[in-house]
């Protein structure tokens, strides 16, 4: 009966914990990126539970039960333990709800696949706050990465040295409409930190344009009457 009650509770525990990290993780995770999150953390925890079942079986065919069955009792206190010492940070609403964005207006009419699209920010940045500057840059590249930009890069002007340019890209016009939506209000916490550095009487825009290549635009008229006779 003492098995039986142990068994009763320890599967109630396992049911347990396990559905709430499920939720955990889906309600810690960005919205847009939910679904990749939860294949990730799948993924992990069956082959995590695989792994576990070779080793502790090996341990147990090798050695003993008792060794394999204690062996797994102390990784267990050592998983707990690490609770302690790194505890998950407790999770707001606002962390992971997408930002007000509202699209920008240009005057070319742009399709959701028109691209590249090249978006770059100028920041006057006094000497003094360079190093703050290029801590929060750090920071920013990562949000940007993350949330799809391409090709990111920051540089300083050599004529005006207090003028910086952060610079990226993305594919098509959809996929910078998708970063912007992508942004959490977490991560326009970063923005106004360098807002807060910046020193222009206005802040700083963003300057958008479209890649285009030196070819000659070849229409559908040319390319027919062009073809060499057969």
């Amino acid at each position: 009966p003492v098995a039986a009650i142990s068994l009763a509770l320890g599967g109630a525990g396992w049911l347990i914990t396990w559905t709430g990290i499920d939720v955990s993780v889906q309600l810690a995770s960005p919205r847009w990126v939910v679904g990749r999150t939860l294949s990730i953390y799948y993924a992990l925890s069956a082959g995590g539970m695989a792994a576990g079942s070779w080793i502790w079986g090996s341990v147990a065919q090798n050695y003993s039960l008792t060794l394999a069955l204690e062996g797994a009792a102390g990784a267990l206190l050592l998983v707990a333990a690490a609770g302690i010492v790194l505890p998950v940070r407790p999770w707001e609403e606002t962390d992971q709800e997408s930002s007000v964005f509202h699209p920008p207006d240009v005057a070319l009419d742009l399709k959701p696949r028109s691209g590249p699209i090249v978006a770059k920010v100028e920041y006057l940045i006094s000497e003094e706050n360079i190093e703050a500057f290029l801590g929060s840059m750090r920071t920013r590249r990562h949000v940007q990465s993350r949330a799809g930009a391409r090709n990111w890069t920051l540089q300083r002007n050599l004529q005006t040295p207090s003028l910086w340019t952060e610079t990226f890209r993305t594919p098509t016009w959809m996929d910078f409409l998708r970063l912007n939506h992508r942004l959490t209000a977490a991560d326009k916490e970063v923005a106004q930190h360098l807002l807060s550095l910046h020193e222009g009487e206005v802040p700083p825009q963003t300057v958008l344009s479209i890649e285009r290549t030196t070819e000659a635009i070849r229409t559908r008229t040319s390319t027919i009457f062009s073809r060499p006779p057969r």
